[in-house]
């Protein structure tokens, strides 16, 4: 069983290297992964950067323009070998410390997919802008309704999935939105889902952060578009 972990990068200068080496630390725990690396047109060092450390990544992928993560993360699935895909942010708000739960739930259940929960008993999360963490909230219930599913976070890095659940090549978005379009066509096609608590240490705008809230409106259609018979259903209900 194969893991490619797919880490898109813009001007990850600061990070990205020591993201790399906590990355290649899990390897000692048993589970064969690949680390495919995307440089979505990055114009500060981080080409450079992993250039010189080419050793921490099996895959590495420099895009000359900067084309949005969801393109970004379509060349990386494109390439990937593996049996899962995981995706790793490479600012290090998530810690790969936390790949062994979902490992574990690999070799023990096999799932169809596993998301990363910062709010279901996570050892520590970092407080989080206000409106983010009402955004997200609002995007996981609106997300449950459709999908009929009980997750407590779907707008978290880490989602794991078994990669031939969803074919990268119809994947439509480019931007933010494409990982609610990935995580939408992987509960369609599976039927086995967990979530494991992670810990968060957010940054701050000034440290780089990139999301932001117009992103909330682009993930909230995406969904839509991905349940919209569901959607006019509940939708007429409520009206009627």
């Amino acid at each position: 069983m194969i893991v490619s972990i797919i880490v898109p990068a813009f001007n990850e200068s600061k990070t990205i290297i020591k993201l790399l080496e906590e990355v290649n630390a899990q390897r000692s725990q048993g589970t064969m992964f690949e680390v495919i690396v995307v440089n979505d047109g990055s114009t500060d060092n981080t080409d450079k950067l992993i250039s010189e450390n080419i050793q921490l990544v099996d895959k590495y992928i420099s895009l000359e323009n900067n084309s949005g993560k969801g393109a970004a993360v379509k060349k990386g699935l494109i390439e990937a070998s593996g049996d899962y895909i995981l995706f790793q942010d490479a600012d290090l708000e998530y810690s790969p410390s936390d790949y062994h739960k979902f490992f574990k739930l690999i070799h023990n259940n096999s799932p169809d997919v596993v998301m990363g929960s910062r709010l279901s008993g996570s050892e520590f999360t970092k407080v989080m802008y206000f409106w983010h963490k009402i955004g997200n909230k609002l995007i996981t219930y609106f997300f449950n309704i459709l999908f009929n599913t009980t997750f407590t976070d779907v707008y978290t890095c880490y989602l794991l999935y078994k990669k031939d659940l969803v074919d990268p090549a119809k994947l439509k978005s480019t931007g933010w939105d494409q990982h609610a379009e990935i995580l939408s066509t992987a509960v369609k096609e599976g039927d086995d889902f967990f979530e494991v608590p992670i810990t968060y240490n957010g940054r701050k705008y000034e440290d780089g952060k990139k999301i932001k809230p117009r992103h909330f409106f682009s993930v909230v259609l995406m969904i839509i578009k991905k349940r919209l018979f569901w959607f006019i259903f509940i939708l007429v209900y409520i009206l009627k």
